[in-house]
């Protein structure tokens, strides 16, 4: 591959690539299988700790598991400093205990390789 710009090649990091994080399927994780199963975890995300896992949208991953695959997520709004250090109001998601079974199923399928793939924005 070369820098279009001065037709020189691009220079591979040696930081962790999203290849390096492979399911057993071989196939790096999508985005919102990556956030699922963060979330599966008993944990929470909002918009800045979500771009850790790739995600630059996570209100959009967020609806599209609501939207496409039916689970429910528990929403409150805190307010965190951004990038500029001001204060910003943002949504916190988690996933209920109660979601989990659903969740842990919806994942299996996104992991899986024939598993049939809903239509999603993510």
């Amino acid at each position: 591959m070369t820098d279009q710009k001065k037709g020189q090649p691009i220079k591979a990091s040696p930081e962790k690539t999203h290849a390096d994080s492979t399911t057993s399927t071989g196939k790096a994780p999508t985005k919102i299988s990556r956030v699922l199963a963060y979330l599966l975890q008993d944990r929470s995300l909002n918009r800045f700790e979500a771009e850790r896992l790739g995600d630059h949208c996570l209100h959009s991953t967020i609806s599209s598991l609501t939207h496409g695959y039916g689970l429910k997520f528990a929403r409150k709004s805190e307010r965190v400093p951004n990038h500029w250090g001001l204060p910003c109001l943002v949504t916190r998601y988690s996933l209920p205990p109660t979601e989990y079974k659903r969740a842990k199923s919806v994942l299996a399928m996104l992991k899986g390789t024939n598993a049939p793939h809903r239509p999603v924005a993510a």
